[in-house]
């Protein structure tokens, strides 16, 4: 565990001190693209930000191999090799789309040479441990052509979801981390060498994610593009077709295959952990089909009637509307993992059940701004400070009178108009906001 740590943060820390320079770089480059009537930012932020999130991979893969127990990984399998062949390639692919704007047919292509890139060097679905059925031995064509498809639906479905500061980040980011417990429980608990490679993949692109958030959360400074999108959706097809289609439960325990593959159930519910993150862009994109061709326009019409354009329009805040998605996204994939340690608990069901109702309620209160108590004022974003009004009253009762006349001069300013407390002490702030349209900051 120690090791599989000391990755993460390496590939976090690598990451999140390269982002700033590469933003520096997109600037230069003219990575910036003018902003778009469906977009959610204001200004024009660079892209990009997957240069960053590719060397932060090598960077967790270099360290990995030169680590003890990880280091048999490499020695042991391709996977790891195969890996960073099929991402070097949707990287390449993705950076030329952030600057170039590349064709949508050809970064189809793109993806799946990738993906077939990782199946020519052994990362491919083998077998299939269907429940109730056993092992199902696959053929080289189904096989390749399982594993293609499983990579360009998760390439496409993160990359849909890329639509605020720092969703498809973070969403990833949780998807990782069940992937992360589910491997590392099959490897240490079982004993399965093979589930390893998953288990450093996993690892790896949590540290890709942690590392690139900080620049990426609203007000995002630096957008990861396609560069950024395409590889992190790779990664998490990668993690889930080594851990799924290359154990066989049959080899590894006594019995019937049906008896293994039940107590291997860790084994074939990873398969469906890509629908965790794919369900909520999935829904948005049958929406969207439905809504674009109802009135009369094409498929492919670009508009705002997404998810998180609707959670926008409704009242919720950027950031809420984010930590909304999150929050479903953590009760699919968690709520899985749960089911896969204890299939038989009805307090799972319970508890799954227990929380979609909070997050429906989250959802039917938009304006709600909960405030934090007083002893905790100084530790909470200020928009969740209590207002003191009850003190400024009695101060301004005990001021002495004074002439109509300075009355007059002493009108007061309302409250967020440059000029008064806090943030907005600063002035009229055109300094700022010349600085932004310069590209310096944000």
């Amino acid at each position: 565990m120690r090791e599989y740590l000391l990755t993460l943060c390496i590939t976090a820390a690598v990451t999140y001190l390269l982002t700033g320079p590469v933003r520096k770089f997109a600037i230069v480059a003219g990575a910036m693209p003018e902003i778009r009537a469906r977009d959610v930012h204001r200004e024009p932020t660079p892209r990009l930000g997957g240069i960053a999130m590719f060397f932060g991979l090598c960077a967790g893969l270099l360290v990995a191999d030169h680590l003890t127990n990880l280091g048999e990984v490499f020695d042991n399998s391709n996977e790891p090799r195969a890996l960073l062949s099929g991402a070097a390639l949707i990287w390449l692919i993705g950076v030329l789309d952030d600057k170039f704007e590349i064709d949508a047919l050809i970064k189809l292509g793109g993806q799946m040479i990738a993906a077939g890139v990782m199946v020519m060097q052994g990362l491919t679905i083998l077998w299939l441990p269907i429940p109730k059925v056993g092992t199902v031995a696959l053929t080289q064509w189904q096989g390749t052509l399982l594993t293609v498809a499983l990579v360009v639906i998760t390439i496409n479905a993160v990359n849909f979801v890329d639509g605020l500061d720092g969703l498809a980040a973070g969403m990833v980011c949780i998807a990782a981390a069940a992937f992360f417990m589910y491997a590392y429980r099959i490897w240490y608990s079982y004993g399965i060498e093979a589930a390893a490679p998953a288990t450093l993949f996993s690892a790896i692109l949590m540290g890709m994610c942690v590392g690139f958030l900080p620049h990426n959360m609203h007000p995002a400074r630096i957008f990861m593009g396609d560069s950024g999108s395409m590889l992190i959706g790779l990664v998490l097809a990668a993690g889930a077709i080594s851990v799924t289609g290359q154990v066989d439960p049959d080899n590894l325990f006594g019995g019937s295959e049906r008896s293994a593959v039940h107590q291997m159930v860790p084994l074939y519910i990873p398969l469906l952990m890509p629908l965790t993150i794919i369900a909520i862009p999935a829904a948005d994109l049958i929406l969207a089909i439905v809504r674009r061709t109802w009135r009369g326009q094409s498929p492919f019409a670009a508009d705002r009637g997404h998810l998180h354009h609707r959670l926008l329009e409704i009242g919720h805040s950027h950031s809420r509307a984010v930590l909304i998605m999150y929050f479903w996204s953590a009760l699919i994939a968690f709520g899985a993992l749960a089911y896969s340690v204890n299939s038989a608990s009805m307090w799972i069901v319970l508890g799954v059940v227990f929380l979609s109702a909070i997050g429906l309620l989250l959802l039917l209160l938009p304006r709600f701004t909960p405030r934090a108590p007083m002893w905790a004022q100084a530790f909470v974003p200020p928009r969740y400070r209590r207002r003191r009004t009850d003190v400024a009253e009695p101060a301004a009762a005990v001021q002495p009178s004074v002439p109509a006349k300075d009355e007059e001069e002493r009108t007061p300013v309302a409250v967020g108009v440059s000029g008064v407390n806090g943030a907005t002490a600063l002035g009229a702030r055109s300094r700022f906001l010349d600085r932004r349209k310069a590209g310096s900051s944000r």
